[in-house]
């Protein structure tokens, strides 16, 4: 019998697109379908189906939690980003300086546009006047 080799290269591309997500209706599908197909010689204690949807509700809290505080922190950068606004600054490396006309917030940091068109990134060695 010949048999011939499957490549998953377009599995992995429609994974890497679309990720999974698990809501409680998903969990609670897969739980029912657990429990029709369990072993009836040997069937899962209740205890053990309480265990799982525990561990599932700490998983979905953490994610909640985390969205959370990405959200407090774009705020709290948003509210110092605005503060450079109309103040000087010097580049790192002292090779810049002017004043800030506006302030652009990315997820990887900040940078200051000052007036005269150049940009400055926010980092450690900045000095702001």
């Amino acid at each position: 019998m010949n048999v011939s080799t499957v490549t998953g290269t377009t599995q992995n591309q429609t994974s890497a697109a679309a990720p999974q997500t698990v809501d409680y209706q998903s969990f609670l599908k897969l739980l029912v379908a657990e429990m029709k197909n369990q072993d009836p010689t040997s069937p899962m204690e209740s205890t053990d189906y309480v265990a799982q949807l525990a561990s599932f509700s700490q998983v979905e809290q953490s994610v909640q939690i985390n969205d959370k505080l990405e959200q407090i922190l774009a705020a709290a950068s948003l509210s110092q980003a605005s503060g450079l606004v109309g103040r000087e600054i010097t580049s790192s490396d002292g090779t810049v300086t002017g004043t800030v006309s506006e302030v652009k917030l990315y997820s990887d940091g900040v940078v200051a546009t000052l007036e005269s068109g150049q940009e400055v990134i926010v980092g450690p060695g900045v000095v702001i006047r």
